[in-house]
C-alpha cells in the first residue's frame, strides 16, 4: 500500500474522470490520498471529497498565491473548517517568491498566523516553499512547531541539502514528487538518498509534477509508484520496502488509520 500525501483532486482537470481517478490509484496499491485546500473558497470542496471517497483526506489551508487578502478573521473559518475529522494537516501553506502574487510581508504574516493555528490545532502542517528557503526555514524555526513529534512536511521538495539538513533538523518531513525521475534533479536524487528513510514522503502534486515517463501530461494519483520506485532505486531497497516506509512515515505525521479504508 501507498500513501499519495498531495494531490489537488478537487480541481477541474478531475471533474470528467475523478472516480475513475481514484480507482486506478487503488489498483495499483495507491490507497490513501491527501488533498490539501489552497484557500477559502476551496475548502469545503476538499471536504466534500474526503467525505464521498474513504481513502481520501483533506487539509485545510491558504496558499501564499490565495493570501493576497489575507485577514486574521479568516483564522475562524480556517478553525472550522480543520476541525472536520478527516482534517489531517493544515495546508497548502508557505512562502511564493517565484509567482510573487502576495507582498511578501503579507505572505510572512499569512504563514505565521498559519503556523500558531497548526500548534493550537495540534495538527501537522504542508509547507509550499517555492524560490524562499532562507525566509521559509527562519519562518518554520521562529514557530512553536519547531521540535514539536509532527510539525509537518516540506512538500515536493525540491532545493539542496543544506535547506533539508534544517528542516530535517527542527522534526520536519521531506515530500518527493515527480522531478526525482527527472534527468537533471542530481541535487534533489543527493537529498532523497541522504536523508532518514523515517522522514521520507511521496506525492503526487497532482495535476502538476507528473513523472517520467509522463511528463508533461496530466499528474495522476496512480503515478505515485513511479516516485517509490525511483526512491528504491535510490537507496538500493526493493519497492516493497519503500512503499512500507513511506506509508508508516504518513501514518505517523498524519495520525492517518493503520490500514486504508
Amino acid at each position: 500500500m501507498l500513501v499519495d500525501t498531495h494531490c489537488h483532486l478537487d480541481f477541474v482537470r478531475f471533474n470528467d474522470d475523478r472516480a475513475q481517478v481514484i480507482d486506478r490509484a487503488a489498483a495499483v496499491g495507491v490507497t490513501r490520498l491527501i488533498v490539501p485546500a489552497l484557500d477559502l473558497e476551496n475548502g469545503p470542496q476538499v471536504l466534500a471529497l474526503a467525505e464521498q471517497y474513504p481513502g481520501v483526506y483533506a487539509a485545510i489551508g491558504v496558499h501564499p498565491n490565495s493570501a493576497a487578502g489575507w485577514q486574521d478573521g479568516w483564522l475562524a473559518e480556517l478553525r472550522r473548517l480543520a476541525a472536520h475529522k478527516k482534517v489531517v494537516a493544515i495546508g497548502e501553506i508557505g512562502l511564493d517568491y517565484y509567482w510573487d502574487d502576495t507582498p511578501r510581508p503579507v505572505q510572512h504574516h499569512a504563514l505565521r498566523r498559519q503556523l500558531a493555528l497548526a500548534a493550537e490545532l495540534n495538527l501537522p502542517t504542508i509547507i509550499h516553499n517555492r524560490n524562499a528557503d532562507a525566509d521559509v526555514l527562519r519562518l518554520l524555526a521562529e514557530s512553536s512547531l519547531a521540535g514539536h513529534p509532527r510539525p509537518g512536511v516540506l512538500h515536493s521538495f525540491s532545493t539542496n541539502w543544506a535547506v533539508a539538513e534544517q528542516a530535517l533538523a527542527m522534526g520536519f518531513y521531506l515530500g518527493f514528487t515527480g522531478p526525482l525521475t527527472y534527468k537533471k534533479a542530481d541535487e534533489l536524487r543527493d537529498v532523497a538518498q541522504r536523508a532518514p528513510l523515517d522522514r521520507l514522503l511521496i506525492e503526487t502534486d497532482a495535476p502538476f509534477l507528473a513523472p517520467h515517463p509522463h511528463r508533461g501530461k496530466r499528474n495522476e494519483p496512480a503515478f505515485v509508484t513511479l516516485v517509490a520506485e525511483k526512491l528504491a532505486e535510490l537507496r538500493g531497497l526493493p519497492p516493497a520496502e519503500i512503499a512500507r516506509r513511506t506509508t508508516a512515515n504518513a501514518v505517523r505525521l498524519f495520525n492517518l488509520p493503520e490500514a486504508a479504508a
